[in-house]
């Protein structure tokens, strides 16, 4: 099994993306495809001193920068990065694809040219985000800013799949982004997709509020691009916020000095939680194949766990076992291996 890594997409591109592949290949024993300038991947490749032989070059003369439309990759720069990287995942030379380069690009790359799961109108970038009991899972984060009530289904039976795999619970709750938990609660397009995912036969909850992101009250919360990208935005931010004050307080007087060296293994544990690089990046869901989006900051460490986190779901064969209950739904209103009758109302399951 390979990846695909998007080598010349990120703002630190090639070298973080040489050093995750290598990190990955070392610590993982996965294999990698970097997709880049040949001359200048195998310089960094060699100056690393890594020997192996798990790390492949596939040359892309391109690259799509920030300032070209999301559709560079398609129409114009066909041997960009993104692109190449893409034909390797839809021409079975490798099982997934990593970048952290221009998003848009990735995400038209992964739809046009990987293709979408049948069934599947569109695609969502799906983000974990911790909370107060360990963590949740948040979708849409950015790929659907205008959604329909078919796209808040498809979304929640993505995130359910994927949230099993990630969390390890066979009947994740779904939670609906809104403005109150009442049925009545929110504007036309959550009240009708409210409607519409009481009848998946999902563990839905009903609607969710935004202190319900990190209160741990549900699993999945399923909410439209736009609002869902100005969450985790906000909650990156919020991170950073906490952790910077931490450090300036601390700072401040040698009692608090004290108390943090005593406190450092909690520090650390908490950095950890609130640390992206932890888990990689977000996958596109409804793709064939496995796509992972990072940051365009990301660090090799960032760029070594999406690599690792594209081969466990390529593994685990993800995109199948939504297909198969993305049919499930369309066929009978039930997504395969969901049990029926499995929702209740949000306020019985906060109770």
């Amino acid at each position: 099994m390979r990846i695909a890594v998007d080598a010349m997409g990120g703002d630190n591109a090639p070298l973080v993306n040489v050093d995750g592949a290598i990190a990955a290949a070392r610590e993982f024993g996965i294999a990698s495809l970097l997709v880049g300038k040949t001359a200048e991947l195998e310089r960094l490749i060699a100056d690393s001193g890594y020997r192996g032989d798990r790390i492949g070059v596939v040359d892309a003369p391109e690259f799509v920068t920030m300032d070209d439309p999301a559709t560079a990759a398609i129409r114009k720069k066909r041997n960009s990065s993104i692109r190449v990287a893409a034909n390797c995942v839809r021409d079975g030379r490798a099982a997934g694809l990593v970048s952290a380069g221009h998003t848009g690009a990735a995400m038209v790359s992964a739809k046009m040219v990987i293709g979408t799961i049948q069934g599947v109108d569109r695609p969502a970038l799906a983000a974990v985000v911790p909370n107060l009991s360990g963590h949740s899972l948040l979708l849409d984060v950015g790929a659907n800013p205008d959604a329909r009530t078919q796209h808040f289904e498809e979304f929640a039976v993505m995130g359910s799949i994927y949230a099993q795999l990630v969390f390890g619970k066979p009947n994740p709750s779904v939670g609906l982004m809104s403005i109150g938990e009442e049925d009545s609660k929110g504007n036309v397009s959550t009240r009708e997709a409210f409607k519409a995912l009481k009848l998946t036969g999902l563990n839905f909850v009903g609607n969710v509020e935004g202190r319900d992101v990190f209160n741990g009250s549900v699993d999945v919360i399923v909410t439209d691009g736009f609002t869902g990208n100005v969450i985790l935005k906000v909650s990156e931010a919020l991170a950073d916020m906490v952790e910077n004050m931490l450090r300036e307080e601390i700072k401040k007087t040698l009692k608090a000095s004290v108390g943090f060296l005593l406190s450092r293994s909690a520090f650390r544990s908490f950095k950890s939680r609130i640390d992206y690089s932890e888990y990689g990046g977000a996958p596109l869901l409804g793709v064939k194949g496995c796509v992972i989006i990072c940051h365009g900051s990301s660090s090799a460490k960032a760029v070594k766990n999406a690599i690792r986190l594209a081969a466990e779901f390529s593994r685990q064969r993800l995109a199948e076992r939504i297909q198969s209950s993305i049919a499930a739904l369309r066929t009978h209103g039930t997504p395969a291996g969901e049990p029926d009758g499995a929702r209740s109302s949000g306020r019985e399951a906060r109770s």
